[in-house]
């Protein structure tokens, strides 16, 4: 058993159900989607990516660049998310809990896909 790719697949899947948690529930309440999941699944999703970046494979490449329009749209809703609710007179609305939900539901297809082509890459693999 390879650590590293255990290491590997463990922040992968890990940083798609982050994602997963904070994106599930109505896409307008705020209560029902928690600040600091969202939080975590930034936090995850940068380390997967910085896991991704020695691999100098074409499925290496695709992996990172999932990862990279993960991290990109976590970060964008957590600074919408940071905007509303620190410096927004408004606070935080269902307009926006919609927009940063919808952030998160575009990381969270991302993640899908690299989830997908980890499970492909595996089943692939053939001992020599």
């Amino acid at each position: 058993m390879n650590l590293e790719k255990v290491v590997f697949g463990f922040f992968v899947v890990l940083a798609a159900t982050l994602n997963f948690g904070f994106f599930l529930g109505d896409i307008d309440d705020p209560t029902m989607h928690n600040r600091y999941e969202l939080f975590a699944a930034v936090v995850v999703n940068l380390i997967a990516t910085v896991l991704k970046f020695g691999d100098r494979t074409q499925l290496g490449a695709v992996h990172l660049a999932t990862s990279l329009v993960a991290d990109l749209q976590l970060i964008a809703a957590a600074l919408v998310l940071g905007y509303a609710a620190y410096v927004s007179t408004a606070g935080l609305t269902a307009a926006t809990t919609a927009s940063i939900v919808s952030l998160s539901g575009g990381a969270l297809l991302a993640n899908l896909v690299s989830v997908v082509l980890l499970v492909v890459e595996t089943a692939s693999f053939h001992r020599g």
